[in-house]
Formats: C-alpha cells, structure tokens, sequence
C-alpha cells in the first residue's frame, strides 16, 4: 500500500507540471521589466526585457507571427519573397517603359533670332 501512495503521488506531481504547462501554453505568460544603470542622475544604460511564453496558435491568434516571414527562420519564404520581389520590379520597369512611350516627345529648344544691333568690327 505504502508503494501504492508514493507511486501515485510522483505521479500526480508530473502531472500536476503538465497541467502548468499545457495552461501556460495555452493561456500565455508574459514577464516584462526594465533595467536602468544611473549615475548622479545620468543614465547611462538601460535594458528593456520582455519575454512572451506561449503556443504557436495562442501567438498566431494575438497576431504574433513574426517566424514566418524571419529569413533565418524560414529560407523557403525568403526565397519566394526575394523572387515576387524581383517579378515585380521587372513589372514596375515595363510600366515605366509603356508610359514613357505614351508621353509626347519633349518639345525642342527653338533658336532665338538675334537682335538687330549693328555687328561689331
């Protein structure tokens, strides 16, 4: 019996830690501070710490979803951005051309007539 309640209550302990987990995960945690270093009222360093624990889905539904678009996170992503990137600079290169050649040419500079002064000797 005794073997009984000491299984049961290790037991329960993981399970209690996996409780807390699957609640902070579900729920989210946030810690969030601030470090200043002064000196005769000066400061001279300061860090701000904000640390989000939480699942994808928690994050994704508060909007977070800065992974995705990483480029160290995601290379397949970065590549079809740098490519569509590319596709439409080239699109902007021929809008440009067709509109120019749409635009009348720039009109020529007429010669000015000179003025009827006597020339100089």
């Amino acid at each position: 019996m005794a073997n009984d309640l000491t299984a049961h209550s290790g037991n329960r302990g993981s399970s209690s830690l996996v409780d807390i987990l699957d609640r902070v995960l579900d729920k989210g945690l946030i810690i969030a501070g601030d470090i200043k270093v002064s000196l005769a009222d000066i400061e001279l360093l300061t860090v701000r710490i904000r640390l989000m624990i939480c699942s994808i889905d928690k994050a994704e539904q508060i909007g977070l979803d800065w992974w995705k678009y990483d480029p160290n996170l995601s290379v397949g992503r970065h590549e079809a951005m740098l490519q569509e990137n590319a596709a439409l600079r080239e699109q902007l290169r021929s809008l440009e051309q067709r509109v120019q050649s749409l635009a009348p040419p720039p009109a020529r500079k007429q010669a000015r007539p000179r003025s009827g002064g006597r020339a100089k000797r």
